[in-house]
């Protein structure tokens, strides 16, 4: 992947001129506690300028109800209201990591620039994330963890953001059935390579996992309703990742399914996406 290269003051006047243009489609969005958004254009809006090393989605203001009863972890479901933010498109890729942090730590490096960066721990991403902010002077961030299952969701109550069927898992995910190439073992693949959900995110499901922002708990009781990160009464130290990875069976995919890790772990499973929290007048 090319690296960003400085944008001439034309580009710069266009760049802010899309920012004011997305800020007045937010407002068309309506209420932050709007019920049950769907999906809408804008919330495929990418905000992306040639000073900018990530594209972002613009997720839209609105609720839904978090977790099932599938697992006891993923209960009691609830209703969570969230404000407008931005998220990467996709996962953080190699390069885009390496552009911060100068090495890259991933297992399957092989796989290319454009794969996601792999092997990385919550401590690890929450420093790329304060790097890339002080670099940019932009406030980049770990989602948490109703943000990011919000944006799975992408307006759907199903188990995946695309429906029930399962047969259909292998047009929008890579994992366990799908991520081995010819007789070599399951792995990482190249961004961005299958559909994306109805908020125009790829690799949602499945890829890498992803760390969010909150800690471990049990089950949802006591759950902030405001989408915020839970990070307070944490259970066992532990930290969140959602989505599953290359590694995940059809259920691991699911959206509403919760994985844990400590801090410090760095398995090759283990990825991130970043968000941003959008300032509206």
């Amino acid at each position: 992947m090319k690296g960003p290269q400085p944008a001439p003051p034309g580009r710069r006047a266009g760049a802010r001129a899309l920012a004011t243009l997305a800020l007045a489609a937010l407002c068309l969005l309506g209420s932050a506690y709007a019920q049950d958004s769907k999906p809408r254009p804008f919330a495929v809006l990418e905000l992306r300028s040639e000073a900018d090393l990530f594209a972002m989605v613009v997720v839209p203001a609105g609720s839904f109800v978090m977790g099932s009863d599938s697992n006891t972890d993923e209960k009691p479901p609830h209703r969570v209201y969230l404000r407008s933010f931005l998220l990467g498109k996709t996962e953080v890729t190699q390069a885009q990591w390496v552009a911060i942090m100068g090495s890259n730590p991933s297992r399957y490096s092989a796989c290319g620039t454009d794969c996601p960066v792999d092997s990385v721990s919550w401590d690890d991403a929450k420093d790329f994330a304060q790097r890339l902010s002080q670099k940019t002077g932009k406030q980049y961030r770990l989602p948490s963890e109703a943000e990011w299952e919000y944006a799975a969701r992408a307006g759907s109550n199903t188990r995946w953001s695309f429906g029930d069927n399962e047969n259909q898992l292998g047009d929008h995910a890579w994992y366990q059935a799908n991520s081995k190439v010819w007789f070599g073992e399951n792995k990482s693949q190249r961004v961005a390579l299958k559909r994306p959900n109805g908020f125009g995110l790829f690799d949602m499901h499945g890829n890498v996992l992803e760390w969010v922002e909150d800690c471990w708990h049990g089950n949802y009781s006591g759950a902030p309703a405001d989408g915020i990160g839970w990070t307070t009464a944490c259970s066992g130290g532990y930290r969140v990742l959602r989505g599953g990875s290359w590694l995940s069976g059809p259920a691991g995919l699911r959206s509403a399914y919760r994985f844990r890790y400590t801090p410090d772990n760095r398995g090759s499973y283990n990825g991130l996406r970043l968000a941003r929290t959008l300032l509206t007048p």
